[in-house]
């Protein structure tokens, strides 16, 4: 059974004069999992994150947050969600503990729950030992943690990160994602925007690939992945080697990264329909091969020219060219 609807867009559409920045943006995002905005910069991320937060509103269509309208209940929605921007909000005169403190101020969380919730966050982030220490004395990584726990103040349902790691080094980014994973064990539902691919596939349950302000893909990182396809390899196996041709074809389909495996005899050659010469070596179809060749196919109707032999071809628009080592071209597979 399918968790509950978090957020929802439908024709989601934000215009600044003659210029789109989001158009026709339709996806949802469950409660609990981790919904990734991937794409380069000026594709509408940010943009969109700005309206699922409320501070722009659609130019069309409509978004949803919990439930809610965010053109017609702003202030609810605003209860009920956190924000860490893409800009680190840090005053560096301030202490961690004291920018926690203002901003519970301007959340109207009460003393006591104030007093409560900061510990937890100091603690959550690992800043308990520099919460009373002016931010200006933190690494990047240090305030980065701190916007997160600002974020998180309010104790919300949904929190939107817009580029978490951006200017990071890596062990920073290595330690905001362990953070993100917390969040998300303890049931908040996540939206992230990010441009890089890793951080995408790590931490993001779904997402969706933006540019130009449109959703070109949608889906879980490894479907993404097993949709484009992947590359081919070649083997040829010798004749002394023929009798373990099964057993290396069955341990080549168990591993999880191969779509199929085919074996062709000696003296065969795959070919296509036309008879068109291989792209690269300009070897046609017509012949032997020493030894059984194999093709990996791990693209669809794709295969590998793996002629071992000597190729010339000369021509008025043809380069010529003396190969030796197997040619690694591909050409679309119909054979006969």
């Amino acid at each position: 059974m399918d968790r509950a609807v978090a957020i929802e867009t439908i024709k989601l559409r934000k215009t600044y004069g003659t210029l789109t920045a989001v158009d026709d943006l339709t996806f949802q995002v469950r409660a609990g999992e981790i919904f990734g905005l991937l794409g380069p910069n000026g594709a509408g991320k940010s943009t969109t994150l700005r309206i699922l937060i409320t501070l722009l509103r659609p130019t069309s269509g409509q978004a949803l947050v919990l439930g809610h309208d965010v053109a017609k209940e702003p202030d609810t929605i605003r209860r009920l969600i956190g924000y860490v921007p893409q800009e680190r909000a840090i005053d560096r005169f301030l202490t961690g503990r004291e920018h926690l403190l203002l901003l519970a101020d301007l959340y109207h969380l009460s003393k006591v729950e104030a007093q409560r919730r900061i510990p937890e966050l100091l603690k959550l982030v690992d800043l308990e030992d520099r919460a009373d220490q002016p931010a200006k004395t933190y690494s990047g990584g240090m305030k980065r943690k701190l916007d997160i726990a600002c974020g998180l103040l309010p104790n919300p349902k949904v929190v939107f990160l817009d580029e978490p790691t951006l200017g990071l080094d890596v062990q920073s980014r290595l330690r905001i994602w362990d953070h993100v994973r917390q969040l998300k064990a303890r049931g908040i539902t996540i939206v992230m925007t990010t441009n890089y691919l890793d951080e995408a596939d790590q931490l993001c349950d779904r997402l969706a690939i933006i540019d130009g302000g449109r959703i070109r893909a949608m889906g879980s990182p490894a479907e993404l992945k097993a949709g484009l396809g992947g590359d081919i390899v070649s083997l040829t196996v010798g004749a002394s080697d023929t009798n373990r041709i099964d057993a290396l074809a069955a341990a080549l389909r168990a591993l999880p990264m191969v779509r199929a495996v085919s074996a062709r005899p000696a003296g065969t050659f795959a070919w296509n329909r036309r008879r068109r010469p291989c792209r690269r070596c300009w070897r046609r179809p017509i012949g032997p091969v020493a030894g059984l060749n194999w093709w990996i196919t791990t693209g669809p109707g794709w295969m590998t020219c793996s002629w071992r032999t000597r190729a010339t071809r000369s021509g008025k628009n043809s380069p010529k060219e003396n190969r030796t080592s197997p040619c690694t071209s591909m050409f679309r597979r119909s054979v006969p």
